[in-house]
């Protein structure tokens, strides 16, 4: 029986990769089973948030998502353009983290404000941010993690995540609205944003555990 890899870092990066770094400090630790349950928490939260994108989108016209595929399309251009820079185990934690801070805040913000055109525009920016770095983040993932035992760890843990919390989601719209009388599309989506709320403060957790900082005495 395979056993899945547990607490596994990659070897430092070379010279090369890591002069592109910002400061003097050494490139960041890896540990594979962190970055599993950071992927599987990442996955999970898209299962769960997915049903309520199409209702938090509804008060966007047409010309928006025209016009936000532009400017992703040009974005994406820009970003691999600087590859160069960005293959390093430093920027990808930092654009990461970046991407899983404004998702958090998206997800306030739906707490915190009525679901109108403001919102929408708001969260819809959000989420093509994350598109926007989504095929660098792939690129360097691959690169990341070159075993196929690990990838295919880490894709059957992304997989099943995902069809867990489409599953969850499902199960909160159907309690919401036969026991608590939630009927309302925006009343439902405000209360599962709860959930969302603590699932994208643990996946920021497990991201920063996936790519700690080395001690000075070279210990993680």
């Amino acid at each position: 029986m395979s056993r899945t890899p547990i607490g596994r870092a990659l070897q430092p990066e070379k010279a090369s990769t890591s002069k592109v770094h910002s400061d003097s400090s050494p490139p960041r630790s890896f540990s594979f089973s962190w970055f599993v349950t950071y992927k599987f928490l990442n996955s999970l939260f898209m299962g769960l948030s997915i049903g309520s994108v199409f209702t938090l989108y509804a008060p966007l016209s047409p010309a928006t998502f025209s016009a936000g595929g532009i400017g992703l399309a040009l974005a994406t251009l820009i970003i691999a353009t600087q590859y160069h820079r960005l293959f390093n185990r430093d920027w990808f934690f930092r654009l990461s983290f970046l991407v899983e801070c404004v998702i958090l805040l998206g997800v306030i913000a739906v707490l915190l404000l009525p679901i109108d055109q403001q919102l929408a525009m708001f969260v819809y920016l959000g989420y093509q941010l994350s598109f926007a770095f989504g095929g660098y983040l792939v690129r360097y993932e691959t690169l990341l993690i070159a075993r196929d035992q690990d990838l295919k760890t880490l894709d059957v843990a992304k997989q099943i995540a995902y069809l867990v919390g489409m599953g969850l989601a499902w199960i909160i719209y159907q309690t919401l609205e036969s026991y608590w009388s939630v009927s309302t599309a925006d009343g439902q989506i405000q209360r599962l944003y709860n959930l969302l709320v603590v699932v994208e403060i643990a996946v920021l957790y497990a991201l920063a555990r996936s790519f700690p900082r080395p001690a000075k005495n070279g210990k993680v």
